[in-house]
């Protein structure tokens, strides 16, 4: 049988509130803020370093390619400077020839009108001369002065009457008899011929001698 005292001991112990802040799962595991966070697993040594490694190829690979955009963008700026210096190249160039091919006009020109003046004046002469030794006389002298103006600008003319027969710059017209000396030379010229520089205006039409024992015994 209890007696007061005892009586009194349980009733404060029943008045003292008890809060149990533990909270359990359903797995019966210790929850809330008494409950300790899990730590992460530990990463192998190993995986730990290829990620390193990964990590620096993606650094190296993203500095290369921002090199490359670089190197890139200064080709194509050099490329267009490039292509403008040459346009401007080409350009002068162009302009540079056609200067010259019009001032080698202009000096051509300019030669001929000597020409001209001689032939006018052969023209006024042989209207009150009628001595044919002075027309004659002027015409020559007109055609020396225009071979000296085609000599200017390069025209030569062919050399014919005493050579050898050569079909690159002559142009066989007729043969003449001739001894075994003149056997293949020219013994006549019908028209003369002429060369710019290289180039082979027109062959030399002429006459070529022919020995006719050295072609019978041929």
């Amino acid at each position: 049988m209890m007696n007061e005292k005892d009586v009194e001991n349980e009733g404060s112990q029943d008045s003292i509130p008890v809060r149990d802040k533990r909270r359990f799962g359903p797995d019966g595991e210790l929850k809330g803020d008494e409950a300790p966070a899990p730590e992460p697993p530990a990463k192998p040594i190993a995986e730990v370093e290829l990620e390193s490694k990964l990590r620096a190829e993606i650094e190296r690979r993203e500095a290369a390619e921002a090199k490359l955009v670089g190197v890139q963008a200064k080709f194509d700026e050099a490329k267009a400077s490039l292509e403008q210096e040459t346009a401007e190249m080409r350009e002068r160039l162009r302009k540079t020839l056609e200067a010259s091919a019009e001032q080698s006009q202009f000096d051509f020109l300019a030669s001929l009108l000597p020409v001209l003046d001689n032939l006018n004046l052969a023209i006024s002469a042989s209207e009150t001369d009628t001595d044919i030794s002075h027309l004659r006389a002027g015409v020559i002298g007109t055609a020396r002065s225009f071979e000296q103006a085609l000599m200017s600008v390069g025209v030569a003319a062919v050399p014919s009457i005493g050579e050898s027969f050569d079909p690159e710059i002559h142009e066989a017209v007729d043969i003449a008899p001739a001894d075994a000396e003149g056997d293949g030379k020219i013994t006549a010229e019908y028209t003369r011929g002429y060369r710019f520089r290289d180039r082979l205006l027109r062959p030399a039409r002429v006459q070529v001698g022919r020995n006719a024992a050295g072609t019978a015994g041929s």
